[in-house]
């Protein structure tokens, strides 16, 4: 009998595990939710398309206060102090009281627009306690007044700047629509090096949509001419580039011990690489695209997909260990995949009306919101306008 038992439990440990849990709790927005939570105290602050960011209790959902802006907010908040900042589709960058929800100042760029269809997000703040540093699609990275919101310097790109910008002691380092990497001086914004990437057949221009990660004196980020980048962050000198040769790279790299992980946009594939050479250590297929960055949380990896599902993988193996699937993923899963989690021949991707597929695809409750995870819990935002706090 205890021989039977000790086998028992063997299989049972061997076994992959997949988490379906039922929300803690979810709050539901207007509109489609690409913004990421930030934390602080018991407060989560977050974004929506539906031109609100919202402050609501971390422990049970409920809205302790909202601001209404005039454009989708699709930008990660910044908290500093006692102000949190983001921007909005409405071309401005605001300032408010992180406890009340009120405007301190707001600061108007000349012009706001999407680059294309796939363009969801827009630069996400950051700074420090005299300036804050944001890009626009005017093709201007600001530095402002982070008490006053007035304007200290700008610096023209050639493109729209989305991707949202990384500060260390002395440079701001920022990526463009038209394809290259800036190294600015934080005080002064004077150019000390940009840096062009390659480009590719149908995307000349090799745009960098999302954003950049700073590790160890070198920078890592995707490219929209399938290559994951790294650079020297003082010279702006090429390390090594790993192509992908079915898709884009949007997805900023997660740094863990030596590797980046790091999600794929039409390779659908999620890749373990190693930070000095750029070599793959593992890939892990997946059913969809991955915008947002992973969170490494007790050696698993947790990332959201377009297809509606947090996904968790062994960061060692790259073995699914955890999932959870939006009610919405659910409901309409099968109108876009078969059995076998491959597109039904009635669905094409990039056809005629592509279109009306991405709007398909987002009724799957897609998640391009990285997630946060405390406590053994994961909060994030989702296409189905809903923001989810799950245990895991």
């Amino acid at each position: 009998m205890t021989l039977r038992i000790l086998l028992v439990l063997y299989v049972l440990a061997s076994l992959p595990i997949h988490s379906q849990n039922k929300p803690i709790w979810t709050f539901v927005t207007s509109n489609r939710v690409y913004s990421s939570p930030v934390t602080e105290n018991n407060v989560l602050y977050i974004g929506s398309g539906d031109k609100h960011l919202y402050a609501l209790d971390k422990k049970t959902g409920k809205q302790i206060w909202k601001y209404k802006t005039k454009g989708a907010v699709h930008s990660t908040p910044y908290i500093h102090n006692n102000l949190i900042y983001f921007s909005s589709t409405d071309g401005n960058l605001y300032a408010l009281d992180k406890d009340k929800g009120s405007l301190v100042w707001k600061f108007t760029a000349q012009e706001e627009k999407m680059y294309d269809l796939w363009d969801y997000y827009l630069s996400s703040p950051i700074g420090n306690i005299k300036t804050i540093y944001w890009g626009s699609a005017d093709g201007f990275v600001y530095a402002i007044d982070s008490k006053t919101g007035k304007l200290q310097w700008k610096f023209q790109t050639d493109g729209p700047v989305h991707a949202s910008p990384v500060l260390d002691n002395e440079y701001l380092y920022v990526g463009s629509f038209d394809g290259h990497v800036y190294a600015l001086k934080k005080e002064t914004g004077k150019l000390i090096w940009k840096f062009k990437t390659v480009g590719a057949k149908y995307f000349p221009k090799g745009e960098i949509q999302k954003g950049l990660l700073l590790k160890d004196g070198a920078l890592y980020f995707g490219s929209r001419d399938y290559n994951m980048y790294a650079i020297d962050a003082k010279t702006g000198t090429g390390l090594w580039n790993m192509k992908e040769k079915s898709g884009w790279i949007v997805a900023v790299p997660t740094e863990h011990k030596g590797t980046l992980y790091f999600g794929t946009s039409d390779a659908h594939l999620f890749y373990a690489v190693d930070k000095e050479t750029g070599f793959v250590k593992w890939t892990a297929p997946l059913q969809m695209r991955v915008y947002g960055s992973g969170v490494i949380y007790n050696n698993i990896i947790y990332f959201g997909s377009f297809d509606g599902k947090i996904i968790g993988l062994d960061i060692k193996t790259g073995e699914r260990k955890y999932e959870f699937q939006t009610e919405s993923s659910k409901k309409n899963y099968d109108l876009i995949y078969d059995k076998n989690g491959h597109f039904k021949k009635s669905f094409q991707l990039y056809g005629d009306d592509f279109k009306a597929s991405e709007k398909q695809i987002h009724s799957l409750g897609s998640i391009l919101s990285t997630p946060f995870i405390e406590n053994d819990i994961i909060y994030f935002g989702s296409s189905d306008g809903t923001i989810y706090a799950v245990k895991l």
